[in-house]
């Protein structure tokens, strides 16, 4: 009997191990006993054991896990080991070369030009139901993540893009990929920066993806290293066909090291405010005006090799140079512009997956996808300064599909781009 009851006793025990739900608890009013509920459960334990202070569940269906700075998922790297996080850059660059070229060649005082980035920080969805503490950053919980579901390939060729003519540009082509950027090359680039139009773009099937972004990159096609952050629609990698923040990077092509945000370590972060791969909560809606800009600036510490991502002057956090070697000098290639890829870029009917706004380029800002703004980070005179590249060409490889439109009339050169695929009845796509 008395075995009988220690087991019965330890079953009941093991189960509110398990649950968490209730203790006995005598009210200060009432001589009878009433069930409180337990808060502190092994689940509540558990996440506070790896870092989450608290958790966010957003009207999107995303949760944010709020994670101690210290214990974020980039710091389980193993060329991170021992990594101090660098809390914030050890200079900011700001001295934009071109917009005072342009003022002095006009007579005019250093104003800032009609295509200037504004410099608004990314707003997010989550952000409506509430903020992380401060010494914790905003993590993303994959609940739907596949990061091997889609490749991102090389947008550097084996030799240079301003060497090709219009009627030799094969070599360019890459498998499963549309691409429609302004692209420069041959020098050593120490940032980039542009403010993207975000859009929502229509995706026809869940294995596709449409992204717009800015892309720093170093060595051959195979194994490439690169950086990039922008605006992606990708259901394979998000669940859902909604536009989000991401970044993404690699050291050997993607065929081992690299991945989106923070689904494998390497991104370190250290802004409370951004979640990587989160919703962005403002998008331009054609063909409503302005568009709504997402202003991305990527640049290399020079005192620590660590590569910054910043939007709208919100350090969000950096790439550790332990994570490269070739880009631990600099970047030789910077491309701004769109990428879709499909498995049916190339067939009949081709896919009706859209880049940029969905709609082909147009000079009217609020129409089409664009990117204004546009900088590469140089050093000149012994100085880092943000300046419109010497030489900057566009290129599309399916320009029925998706065009490109360059401005250079402005004050300010804009990069028009995009298309809807073989989509609406405007569509020139086969």
């Amino acid at each position: 009997m008395a075995v009988k009851l220690m087991a019965i006793l330890l079953v009941e025990t093991a189960l509110f191990v398990i649950t968490g739900h209730v203790v006995l608890a005598t009210d200060s009013n009432s001589k009878h006993e009433r069930p409180q509920k337990v808060t502190t459960t092994i689940r509540d334990n558990f996440r506070r054991a790896n870092g989450v202070i608290k958790s966010i569940q957003s009207e999107d269906g995303d949760i944010i896990d709020c994670i101690d700075i210290y214990k974020q998922p980039a710091l389980s790297h193993p060329a991170l080991k021992n990594h101090k996080i660098q809390m914030e850059p050890s200079y900011v660059p700001t001295t934009d070369q071109t917009t005072r070229k342009i003022n002095r060649a006009k007579g005019k005082k250093n104003k800032p030009s009609k295509s200037e980035v504004p410099l608004s920080v990314i707003k997010q969805i989550w952000h409506k139901n509430g903020s992380c503490p401060e010494g914790t950053v905003p993590i993303r919980r994959n609940l739907k993540t596949n990061n091997k579901a889609v490749p991102i390939v090389s947008r550097r060729y084996q030799r240079s893009f301003s060497q090709l003519s219009q009627n030799n540009t094969s070599n360019l082509l890459r498998p499963n990929h549309a691409l429609s950027v302004l692209m420069t090359d041959g020098d050593p680039y120490f940032g980039a920066q542009g403010g993207i139009a975000v859009y929502n773009p229509e995706i026809e099937k869940s294995d596709e993806y449409s992204l717009s972004d800015i892309s720093l990159e170093t060595g051959g096609p195979e194994s490439f290293e690169t950086v990039r952050s922008g605006w992606m629609v990708n259901p394979a990698v998000y669940g859902d066909k909604m536009s989000r923040f991401f970044t993404y990077w690699t050291s050997d092509g993607g065929h081992e090291t690299g991945c989106f945000d923070h689904i494998c370590p390497g991104f370190i972060q250290v802004s409370k405010n951004i979640a990587l791969g989160a919703i962005i909560d403002h998008i331009s809606t054609p063909p409503n005006k302005p568009a709504e800009l997402l202003s991305i600036s990527i640049y290399k510490d020079m005192y620590t090799d660590n590569w910054w991502v910043d939007s709208g002057g919100e350090k969000i956090g950096y790439w550790p140079a332990n994570l490269f070697e070739e880009l631990n000098h600099n970047a030789e290639a910077v491309q701004w512009g769109g990428d879709v890829y499909s498995t049916r870029l190339e067939t009949h009917p081709h896919t009706a997956t859209g880049m940029g706004s969905g709609g082909y380029s147009s000079p009217i800002d609020w129409l089409s996808g664009s990117i204004r703004g546009i900088r590469i980070l140089r050093i000149l005179q012994n100085s880092l300064v943000w300046i419109y590249p010497d030489w900057a060409a566009p290129y599309a490889d399916q320009v029925n599909c998706y065009d490109y439109n360059l401005q250079v009339v402005s004050d300010d050169p804009v990069f028009y781009y995009g298309g809807p695929g073989s989509g609406g009845q405007a569509s020139k796509c086969p």
